[in-house]
């Protein structure tokens, strides 16, 4: 059963994904899989690969710029944008600022346990140290799989 949730900015799980910081603000568990609300602090040049969701998505840009990719068209959006993604978009956004934080909104729930499992436990609430190797997004995709997300792997990657 869904119940009220309430958390303060420390509280909730953290993961480091893709060299950001992703922060579990309701977890689908909390609402009885309606639906999962993650803030994500994003280094600039980090973002997913481009990628669609089986559910749909909106998020607002708290801080910083980010470059949103959306189908075939591209926009840039700072702070107060919003966005909604119907199920199956295709789409990817990446920060140009330093960095970007956005709260994210999946309908329905489960992408957290998509998060925990391609991420690591944040020890911190801060982005994680600079990696020396790049990310294997092969297998950030076949994870993905498993929860209906489709993404596109740059070649090479």
């Amino acid at each position: 059963m869904a119940k009220t949730v309430v958390r303060q900015h420390d509280e909730g799980d953290a993961y480091w994904v893709l060299g950001g910081l992703y922060e579990v603000r309701v977890s689908s568990e909390d609402t009885n899989g309606e639906m999962t609300v993650m803030e994500m602090t994003v280094p600039a040049g980090m973002g997913p690969p481009p990628h669609t969701h089986p559910g749909s998505e909106a998020f607002r840009v708290l801080d910083g710029t980010v470059r949103v990719h959306i189908n075939d068209e591209t926009v840039e959006a700072g702070p107060g944008a919003y966005f909604f993604f119907p199920a199956g978009t295709l789409e990817t956004f990446e920060p140009v600022s330093d960095t970007a934080r956005l709260l994210v909104t999946y309908l329905p729930g489960g992408i957290d346990r998509f998060f925990a499992e391609v991420g690591e436990p944040a020890s911190s609430r801060e982005l994680p140290p600079p990696s020396d190797t790049p990310p294997d997004l092969a297998r950030v995709a076949a994870i993905g799989e498993r929860y209906g997300m489709q993404m596109q792997i740059p070649e090479g990657s």
